[in-house]
C-alpha cells in the first residue's frame, strides 16, 4: 500500500449528505472480487447518462474539466453510509482519490478507507464549504493533521493513532500486526509451555 504523508491536489466537491456505498459503486459495477476494474463503475449512477451506460453526464463533477484529476473528494455527512462493501473504497482507490473530506463518515466505510490508503479527514461544514469555494489546491498533511488552502486558511483534523500509522507507514491490516511477530512469537513460545496439550505443531516458522 502507498504510504501517506503529504499531498497536494484538486479537491472535488460532491458535498451531498448520505452518500451510499451503492452510489458510490453499484452492486451492477462490481464484477470481480479483486481490487481492480472498478474505477470505470465509480458513482456510475451519477456519472453517466442511462444506467449501464457509459456516456459520460458533463454535469457530474469528476467529469468536469476543472476536477478531471482530482486526488480529494469533498462529501458530505454521514459518507460511505449503506453497505459495508469495501468495493466502494476499492473503487475510490483506483479512480485515483487518496483522501475523502466530509463532516462525517459511516465508520465501516472510515474503516476501510485506512486499510486501503485513502484518509478520511473530518471537518466541520464551514471548512468543506469554503475549501470548495475556493477551488484552487488543497494541502492534505497527514503527520501535522492539517488541511491547507494555498494562501489561504488551514485547519486540523483528528485521526485514530492506529489508522495514522497504517496510512503513513502504508500498511495493510496484516502488515500491522506483523510489526508485532517477536512479541507474538514470544508469547506462543511461553504458552506451548505452558499449555503444550493444544499445540499440534509448530504455527509459526
Amino acid at each position: 500500500m502507498k504510504p501517506f504523508t503529504t499531498l497536494t491536489a484538486v479537491a472535488a466537491p460532491l458535498i451531498r449528505d448520505n452518500i451510499d456505498t451503492d452510489a458510490i459503486i453499484p452492486s451492477r459495477e462490481m464484477k470481480s472480487t479483486g481490487k481492480t476494474g472498478l474505477a470505470e463503475g465509480l458513482f456510475a449512477p451519477w456519472r453517466y447518462l442511462s444506467p449501464g451506460g457509459r456516456d459520460p453526464d458533463p454535469q457530474f463533477v469528476l467529469n468536469q474539466p476543472a476536477y478531471a484529476q482530482a486526488e480529494i473528494l469533498l462529501g458530505g455527512r454521514n459518507f460511505g453510509c449503506g453497505s459495508s462493501r469495501e468495493h466502494a473504497v476499492w473503487a475510490l482507490a483506483e479512480y485515483g482519490i487518496r483522501a475523502v473530506i466530509a463532516p462525517s463518515f459511516a465508520p465501516i466505510f472510515a474503516g476501510n478507507c485506512t486499510r486501503n490508503g485513502i484518509v478520511p479527514v473530518v471537518l466541520d461544514d464551514d471548512a468543506i464549504a469554503a475549501i470548495g469555494e475556493d477551488g484552487g489546491l488543497v494541502t492534505i498533511d497527514l503527520a501535522a493533521q492539517t488541511v491547507a488552502l494555498q494562501d489561504g486558511p488551514h485547519w486540523s483534523f483528528e485521526i485514530g493513532a492506529e489508522a495514522k500509522a497504517m496510512l503513513f507507514e502504508g500498511l495493510d491490516p496484516i502488515d500491522l500486526t506483523l510489526k508485532s511477530r517477536a512479541d507474538i512469537a514470544a508469547f506462543q513460545t511461553a504458552d506451548k509451555v505452558a499449555r503444550p496439550w493444544i499445540y499440534l505443531g509448530d504455527l509459526m516458522p
